[in-house]
């Protein structure tokens, strides 16, 4: 390992990306990059432009307000990293990214072809972390709670819109959420609250996807909770959630001043110990690694509803993750050395792909 030659471990923080989410993907790396301790690691920031090269940038691209801003200066700027590059100069990869390409499998089905260590889960992981759908389906055959859910594909939708209606009706009820299957950060998320507001709800949805989610309205609590460690995964201490509108906005989850979080949740603390528990077992059942943050709902009647995993959690400034490190007296440097040092003893035991 790189530590035992006497030498800083080389690790390229990857940023930016192609997603819906590649605004807060940004700032996640720009965060990592400022937190990192230097001490230990020699980081090299690494952007992700909007067809999928990747660039080493220097700090003054990477204090920029936008991805926009740093890719009208890439080409001056910085300079190109081949994907096949990435082995020799780096141990390895921390992915800053969040949603499709980067948190979904894809990203790290390139690096496990490269032979690359990566933080995070592996590629199947990741997959069905992205997938709400097919996620469900498996953490309910694991024994967990999740919304009563219909999957709704574009083209179902546009040949049995009546049928498909009907089973809305019987399975999710109103009112339910409609959202995009493979989408984060709240994009095309909506409360729809008669069969009416359907057809335009899921219009939508198939803008970003091909396959929509009809899912029941949970009332009740709404909690997230961090977990680190793969062999021996820990959960951190759960945050209740407090919109500001119905739906939880990209602004309450990553914006300064906008939403709520509360840490510990304000629950019992047998209720606590259940959102724990819960999450690590939602954990082990999709086989993640390193880290993540399951968000879950606490129902009116006690039970823990799992939402869905964030395989790649924002790692903002003010995200969550830290906010519940800190209260476990973890520093934001010492979140990331976890991280970063589960994926080198995962890389170094896998065989065959993580």
């Amino acid at each position: 390992m790189a530590e035992q030659e006497g030498r800083r471990i080389r690790v390229g923080i990857v940023m930016g990306g192609l997603s819906s989410e590649k605004e807060v993907s940004q700032e996640s790396g720009r965060n990592i990059f400022s937190k990192i301790d230097r001490k230990k690691y020699d980081p090299t920031a690494i952007f992700m432009d909007s067809e999928a090269r990747f660039w080493e940038i220097p700090v003054k691209l990477i204090m920029r307000n936008s991805t926009k801003d740093i890719e009208e200066d890439l080409a001056a700027e910085a300079s190109p990293i081949p994907y096949e590059a990435l082995r020799e100069r780096f141990d390895v990869l921390c992915i800053g990214l969040h949603g499709k390409y980067g948190e979904d499998g894809c990203l790290q089905g390139l690096l496990e072809l490269l032979q690359m260590p990566y933080t995070g889960s592996g590629v199947l992981a990741s997959a069905l972390g992205m997938d709400k759908g097919v996620c469900r389906r498996l953490l309910a055959a694991s024994g967990i709670d999740v919304p009563r859910t219909v999957a709704v594909t574009a083209a179902r939708w546009a040949a049995d819109s009546g049928a498909i209606l009907k089973e809305i009706g019987k399975t999710a009820g109103y009112p339910c959420v409609v959202k995009p299957t493979r989408e984060g950060c709240s994009t095309a998320v909506k409360k729809v609250v008669s069969e009416a507001g359907i057809p335009d709800a899921l219009a939508e949805a198939f803008s970003w996807d091909n396959v929509a989610l009809v899912e029941e309205f949970l009332a009740g609590i709404e909690v997230t909770c961090g977990v680190l460690g793969s062999e021996a995964p820990e959960a951190l201490v759960p945050s209740e959630t407090i919109p500001t509108t119905e739906i939880l906005s990209l602004e309450d989850k990553f914006l300064y001043g906008q939403g709520e979080n509360k840490t510990p949740a304000r629950v019992p603390d047998d209720v606590l110990q259940r959102i724990r528990e819960t999450a690590v077992m939602a954990f082990k059942a999709l086989d993640l690694k390193g880290y993540a943050r399951i968000d879950m709902f606490v129902r009116p009647d006690g039970r823990v509803a799992v939402l869905e995993p964030n395989t790649l959690p924002g790692m903002t400034p003010s995200t969550v993750f830290f906010h519940q490190a800190a209260a476990a007296g973890i520093t934001q440097a010492g979140v990331i050395d976890r991280i970063i040092q589960s994926a080198l003893q995962d890389h170094a035991a896998k065989r065959g792909p993580l």
